[in-house]
């Protein structure tokens, strides 16, 4: 397998600052996305300057995501599994989300990659991201 995983903290409003703490901390680049970017209308509770997705790269290794989460739908850690193959990451969502609650199924997102989110039947919440939006 050529997936990743790290954890995708989820904030209410202080997703910025955080980052921005684990960057003095750790080091690395944190690359940010803010909702005002996002094609199309803001997802509902989501505010212009809120923080839609951000990553400390840190090294080829080691990545930190996050967002604020909006209306406050998310909370706490969820693990991010990414990569380059849309059909390992597909068949990954398939057999990981198996009893579980998928809240986006598995497919083309609008910044132009695959996109998934479940919670699975142990109550792990899981998204799924990458590949190519073909």
């Amino acid at each position: 397998m050529t997936l990743q995983s790290t954890p995708y903290l989820s904030f209410d409003g202080r997703a910025e600052q955080a980052m921005e703490f684990y960057q003095s901390a750790l080091g690395g680049r944190l690359d940010i996305m803010r909702a005002s970017e996002m094609p199309g209308d803001l997802p509902d509770g989501w505010q212009p300057d809120d923080l839609m997705h951000a990553a400390l790269v840190v090294d080829d290794k080691t990545v930190v995501m996050a967002s604020d989460g909006g209306d406050g739908e998310f909370g706490g850690v969820t693990v991010c599994l990414w990569g380059e193959d849309t059909a390992e990451l597909q068949a990954a969502f398939d057999a990981l989300s198996a009893g579980g609650n998928v809240q986006a199924p598995f497919g083309p997102s609008p910044w132009g990659s695959h996109f998934g989110q479940f919670t699975d039947r142990f109550d792990v919440p899981w998204m799924l991201e990458g590949g190519s939006a073909q």
